[in-house]
């Protein structure tokens, strides 16, 4: 069995909400530490369980597990931790493209996977390929097991047509994304249960129908051929 989210995990984070500075974070540091340990724990696992149907870069739960401490250098909110613990996965080798990430939170907990914030040349191909193959796409938005588990495609969408492409393109809705990404939500319940790491897996999994269409056309050209 893997290792589950402890209550006590919940409960910290609930009190840090309230109580969101140095010097209370101080005078509760094992509860801090018992709670990070109990989520490199669940990572960890959740980490063995990934690996055994994609190939991730992460080396452990620890590498996984994102910081608690907020970089305030340059956001109006000061507040110098974070909430919710979280972490991600990175596919391993140039041709695995899409990434994992989780957020424990009270109330606040969710799973998504996608892609967050492409880079330039990575966006063009992505809406070459929306307007070029619009069928296709129409297709992967209505595969079965994406909208059951994460219903419809996320994203910020920009408020024009983006350059280069015709505002009459049957596909205008789909090429004003300017990224590309699916959520869950979980409640307190679900991610307290004994079962969580496993049903977390299943949610990454089921990305695979879009992490793999999503792979070939940004790594290979129109006719196939390897663009790495």
């Amino acid at each position: 069995m893997a290792q589950s989210i402890d209550k006590k995990t919940l409960s910290f984070l609930k009190e840090l909400s309230k109580n969101n500075n140095r010097e209370w974070f101080a005078e509760h540091k094992d509860e801090y530490l018992k709670a990070q340990e109990n989520m490199i724990a669940f990572s960890d696992d959740l980490l063995g369980l990934m690996r055994k149907h994609d190939t991730i870069e992460n080396s452990s739960g620890k590498d996984v597990l994102m910081r608690i401490y907020r970089d305030t250098r340059f956001s109006k909110d000061k507040t110098p931790y974070k909430t919710h613990f979280s972490g991600g996965f990175k596919r391993a080798t140039k041709k695995l493209r899409g990434g994992y990430y989780f957020e424990i939170a009270p109330g606040k907990s969710y799973a998504a996977g996608g892609f967050y914030a492409p880079e330039k040349d990575d966006l063009l191909l992505i809406r070459k390929d929306i307007s070029g193959n619009y069928d296709d796409w129409k297709k992967l938005m209505k595969n079965k097991t994406l909208v059951n588990t994460f219903g419809e495609l996320q994203g910020d969408k920009l408020a024009s047509v983006p350059r280069g492409f015709d505002k009459e393109d049957p596909a205008i809705n789909l090429l004003r994304y300017k990224n590309f990404y699916y959520t869950r939500e979980f409640s307190d319940k679900e991610i307290l249960d004994a079962s969580f790491a496993k049903e977390l897996n299943q949610t990454f999994k089921n990305l695979r129908a879009y992490f793999d269409y999503m792979s070939e056309i940004l790594t290979t050209d129109a006719n196939g051929v390897s663009l790495l």
